[in-house]
C-alpha cells in the first residue's frame, strides 16, 4: 500500500477547492496537499485518488507523490480557524497527502509550455476510461512544473462507486457508458485518441488493475452489500475496470472493441 507518514504541522487551507484541502508539513520531512477524509464528498473520493494516480503513472503520464498521512487529535486541537477546526477533528486517522510542487502554476494554453501532441491524447484517454468529468477550462486540474505537464486531483473519477450504496453495481453498465470530450480542456487532441489506445492498451489488464488496487489502504475501501471486506471491495474495482477495457463505447470517436 502507499507509504504512511504522520502529520507534523498544519500549514494553510486551500480555499479553491470545495472540500477544503490543506498543506501539511509531514514527518518525513516532505510537504504535501492534504485530502481529508472528514470533507464531504467522502473516503471514495481518496479511493479514486489512489486509483486514477496510478493508472496515469502506469500509462506514463507525470501525477504528483502520493503518501497516507495519519492525522492525530493534536494537530486539531491547535487550529484557531473553527471551519479548519471542524474538518480536522473529522478527519483523525488516515488522510490522502499529495506532493506540493512548489513554483507550479495552472495550465493555460496561452502560457503553458508543458505538454505535448501525444502526452495531451494520453491525458484524454485516461480521463475518458475512468469518467473523470473534472477537466475542463473552468478547472483543468493540470499543472506544468519545471516545464512539464502534470495531472492532478483525480477524485471526480469513476462515478459508479457512488452507486454502491445498495450493492455493488453491474459492471456492464460502466464498461458501456459513453463519455463526452466536447467541455475537455484537451478536447482539441481527439484526433490522437486512436494511437493513444493502441500504445496504453497493451499496459493494462486484470493483472495490472490488481496491482493498482493493492496500493488502496484498507481503511478508505468501505464494505457494500455484496463485498463485505476490503479485498471484494478491491475485486470490485477491478472487475468494473476490467469490464471498461474491453469495451470502446466509452472513447471518444472509438468502437465497440471487438
Amino acid at each position: 500500500m502507499i507509504e504512511t507518514v504522520q502529520v507534523t504541522r498544519y500549514v494553510t487551507p486551500l480555499r479553491e477547492g470545495g472540500s477544503l484541502p490543506g498543506i501539511v508539513e509531514a514527518s518525513d520531512l516532505g510537504t504535501y496537499v492534504c485530502k481529508f477524509r472528514g470533507a464531504g464528498q467522502g473516503l471514495r473520493v481518496l479511493v479514486a485518488e489512489v486509483i486514477v494516480s496510478r493508472l496515469a503513472e502506469l500509462i506514463g503520464l507525470r501525477t504528483p507523490r502520493l503518501v497516507g498521512l495519519e492525522l492525530s487529535e493534536e494537530i486539531a486541537r491547535y487550529e484557531a480557524d473553527e471551519e479548519v477546526q471542524d474538518l480536522l477533528r473529522a478527519s483523525l486517522g488516515l488522510n490522502l497527502g499529495v506532493d506540493f510542487l512548489p513554483g507550479s502554476f495552472g495550465y493555460d494554453t496561452e502560457v503553458a509550455t508543458g505538454g505535448v501532441g501525444a502526452e495531451c491524447a494520453k491525458i484524454l484517454w485516461l480521463d475518458a476510461f475512468t469518467a473523470n468529468v473534472d477537466r475542463s477550462w473552468r478547472n483543468p486540474n493540470l499543472l506544468v512544473w519545471h516545464d512539464e505537464l502534470w495531472v492532478i486531483d483525480h477524485g471526480a473519477s469513476l462515478y459508479f462507486h457512488h452507486a454502491w450504496g445498495g450493492g455493488i453495481t453491474d459492471p456492464q453498465r460502466f464498461a458501456r457508458q459513453p463519455w463526452d470530450a466536447s467541455d475537455h480542456v484537451l478536447g482539441a487532441h481527439v484526433d490522437g485518441l486512436g494511437a493513444a489506445d493502441a500504445e496504453i492498451s497493451a499496459l493494462l489488464d486484470e493483472a495490472a488493475f490488481a496491482t493498482i488496487l493493492a496500493d488502496v489502504p484498507d481503511a478508505w475501501l468501505e464494505p457494500v452489500p455484496g463485498a463485505d471486506d476490503a479485498d471484494a471491495v478491491r475485486a470490485a474495482y477491478v472487475a468494473f475496470l476490467t469490464a471498461r477495457l474491453g469495451t470502446r463505447q466509452w472513447l471518444p470517436g472509438g468502437a465497440e472493441r471487438a
